[in-house]
């Protein structure tokens, strides 16, 4: 092969590499970006928060660096709604309302319209009904200009709600009346419109009238894709036959309502009526065992919610790791990228200056080219030696890397057997003492004055610190010159806080200091801050610290 056809062909493979990485790199990400958050949606309905939060979070970072609004209102919305589940209403809010400044700078009102009624519901949970009727009342204006009739009637089905909380009954009807105008075409957004209707009559005093309009609903209200609303209506039957002291039909209606399986908050509910239509039947001790009950779901809200508050601490510190590792990961790539790119530029313009070379020069004769090649592998076999001196380098430092290893462990090891015998001698000398003071103590061996003065002197001859000198000298041989820097740096230390200091040095701990010394644990800890004052150390810096430093 001509060097002309290797150099085009070294050209075309390069473009080739090339073509490849874009084609790799060039994978749809907004459909990946999109298929992560429905991934994050399907976790966030299996109650799994944790891993919907990690997903979501990762979907809003590929939607922020590339500023695609949809995919970063939707994340950034879901991260809101799984904080809201897990009843952190505060980081919810935060979140909501990032997602509605998206969607005011950057979306179609359809999407602020979600995020108006979202943030209402949190401000609804918190009992702030007056905001919470502030963002209805924007949501509302915003789907009139949408002219969208079922986003109209569902606005006035949420005011007629916080309406009805507020015990604002008139203004209540008022909303709902309005709301069945514009969902004439749309049935399950009617049905919950009826409901709370329902509700108002109920709390109107029309009990009769409520309770007959429930008993319909529960004939044509979709029961099975909204159980939440047939548990509604039971309970407003059972109200409606209480009010009107129908106990035996309240209490019917009461138990249907329980074995709906209802939330903790609606639970409670019931229970409380339950309670009050056995206190009415003078059944007081079914009465005060539902109020029981009560105390007891009341109980069970209250560890939901300590649980909840942790897993969401947990969660936040978790996303925060998993939001670093993102970054990283992020920066891991573009670093690749642009290393990838630069080696590309680098090969085309070598391959480019080879292309003029070889034309400027191939008038040349056969022989400058034997020459060029000879040259070439000389090239290669300095690269080639170069590479190996590198390689040898590299081994070298590994091994003085592992004898330092060797050496340190083999201090370690030294250090230990030092302590240990240290130990030994200290636990001897503890128990030759015990027996000693034990014999003292033999009323028929206080008259042996032989013993007695046998006693004595081996008691001294245990006083007598023997084998500090042994220590010291084994202690130096394995820690070379550490008590020497130590005495030149702090000449005003005593022996004993020398020996301390030593013990410190070796890692043992306080109680066996204690025992080696032959003090308590307290006298122990006092001579520690007197040998840290001694050597003047900051409250940031530690003992074991400092002496490892020198």
């Amino acid at each position: 092969m001509t060097p002309s056809k290797k150099i085009y062909k070294s050209f075309y493979i390069l473009a080739f590499l090339v073509m490849s990485y874009s084609c790799f790199a060039t994978v749809d990400p907004k459909k990946h970006c999109d298929s992560l958050i429905k991934e994050g949606l399907r976790f966030l309905w299996k109650k799994d928060h944790v891993k919907s939060l990690e997903v979501l979070t990762e979907a809003r970072a590929i939607a922020e660096k590339n500023l695609w609004y949809e995919q970063m209102f939707s994340s950034i919305q879901n991260i809101g709604g799984n904080y809201y589940m897990m009843l952190d209403y505060g980081e919810a809010l935060s979140y909501y309302l990032k997602s509605h400044e998206i969607a005011v700078k950057h979306l179609d009102p359809s999407y602020e319209f979600v995020i108006l009624n979202n943030i209402a519901i949190i401000y609804t949970s918190e009992k702030k009904y007056d905001k919470s009727e502030s963002y209805l009342k924007q949501a509302l204006a915003l789907s009139l200009k949408l002219k969208d009739s079922v986003k109209t009637g569902y606005s006035y089905i949420n005011l007629a709600e916080l309406a009805n909380d507020r015990k604002e009954l008139s203004q209540a009807r008022i909303y709902l009346k309005q709301s069945l105008v514009y969902l004439k075409n749309a049935k399950d957004v009617r049905d919950f419109a009826s409901i709370i209707l329902v509700k108002n009559d109920l709390l109107s005093g029309f009990t009769q009238k409520a309770r007959t309009e429930a008993l319909h609903l529960l004939n044509t209200i979709n029961g099975e894709q909204y159980p939440e609303n047939v548990v509604h209506l039971h309970i407003v039957i059972a109200k409606s036959y209480f009010k009107e002291h129908d106990l035996e039909q309240a209490l019917e209606y009461a138990f249907k309502a329980l074995a709906d399986k209802p939330n903790l908050e609606i639970r409670k509910e019931v229970l409380q009526l339950m309670s009050e239509i056995y206190f009415e039947k003078k059944n007081f001790k079914l009465a005060v065992q539902y109020k029981d009950s009560i105390n007891a779901t009341d109980s069970k809200l209250y560890e939901i919610k300590n649980n909840q508050l942790f897993k969401t601490n947990e969660v936040k510190f978790q996303i925060q790791n998993y939001e670093r590792e993102i970054a990283e990961k992020d920066s891991k790539i573009a670093s690749e990228r642009n290393f990838f790119y630069s080696i590309v530029a680098i090969g085309v313009i070598v391959i480019l200056f080879l292309i003029f070379v070889f034309r400027q020069q191939r008038i040349k004769n056969k022989q400058l080219n034997v020459i060029a090649q000879h040259n070439q592998e000389i090239v290669e076999l300095k690269l080639q030696k170069e590479i190996d001196d590198n390689l040898l380098s590299k081994r070298k430092e590994e091994i003085a890397l592992l004898e330092q290893e060797r050496l340190l462990k083999e201090i370690e090891l030294k250090n230990q057997k030092i302590s240990s015998k240290a130990l030994f001698s200290s636990g001897r000398d503890e128990i030759l003492e015990q027996i000693l003071n034990s014999l003292s103590d033999i009323p028929q061996l206080s008259g042996n004055k032989i013993l007695i003065n046998h006693i004595k002197t081996l008691k001294n001859h245990m006083k007598a610190d023997n084998d500090w000198d042994d220590f010291i000298l084994h202690f130096e041989e394995v820690n070379h010159s550490f008590l020497k820097k130590l005495k030149t740096k702090h000449p005003d230390l005593t022996p004993n806080d020398i020996r301390f200091i030593a013990y410190v040095y070796m890692d043992l701990t306080s109680k066996e200091i204690a025992s080696m010394l032959n003090i308590t644990l307290e006298a122990c800890r006092k001579r520690k801050e007197r040998i840290i004052q001694k050597l003047g150390l900051p409250e940031d810096i530690s003992l074991n610290t400092y002496l490892t430093g020198i």
